[in-house]
């Protein structure tokens, strides 16, 4: 296999690939240039809105371009902002600090975190409710910013396609003065 199926590449984004046919692209001696574009294909079908996608951050959420902007939103359309800005602070956020709360959700009750020392924060998206990640982390720690790519690099130098916006300023986290704004 020297170029992977749209059909197949469906089935690997939405979990019925066959093992026999994962294991053959693992096997590849070098992905394809086009799987990439496949895949950014797949995942614009799937979603209901018409802003182009650029990366996917996870199972729900993407960074898209709305007009000149790059912005995260949820496959329910639900938009989070500047995707420089840590999507998780517009998020419902559910934190479990008590044993009792964590107790809840770990089974078994032993494999529960210490309320003591961590908590277990759930990040919900607003517009659909999806849970779209989960942190554990001690009392008070800041939000993660756990995925902030470059996009600019990745599109020039790994896709060899720069995107038509792109600018120095775009890899910068503007997290901080986003709050300080507030």
């Amino acid at each position: 296999m020297e170029v992977v199926d749209k059909g197949l590449l469906k089935q690997l984004v939405e979990g019925r690939i066959a093992d026999d046919d994962v294991d053959e692209m693992r096997r590849m001696a070098k992905k394809d240039h086009q799987r990439f574009w496949t895949y950014l294909d797949i995942l614009q079908e799937k979603v209901s809105w018409d802003n182009t996608i650029l990366m996917r951050l996870n199972d729900h959420l993407y960074i898209v371009m709305r007009g000149n902007e790059r912005i995260v939103k949820c496959d329910c359309g639900h938009e989070y902002g500047d995707y420089r800005v840590n999507w998780k602070l517009h998020t419902d956020i559910r934190t479990r600090d008590t044993q009792e709360s964590m107790e809840k959700v770990y089974y078994p009750t032993a494999a529960a975190p210490d309320a003591d020392w961590m908590e277990v924060r759930e990040f919900f998206c607003p517009g659909c409710s999806a849970q779209l990640a989960v942190e554990i982390v001690p009392p008070g720690y800041p939000l993660t910013f756990e995925a902030f790519p470059d996009l600019d690099r990745f599109y020039r130098e790994f896709m060899n396609k720069p995107l038509e916006d792109e600018s120095p300023d775009w890899f910068k986290d503007k997290t901080a003065d986003y709050l300080a704004a507030l």
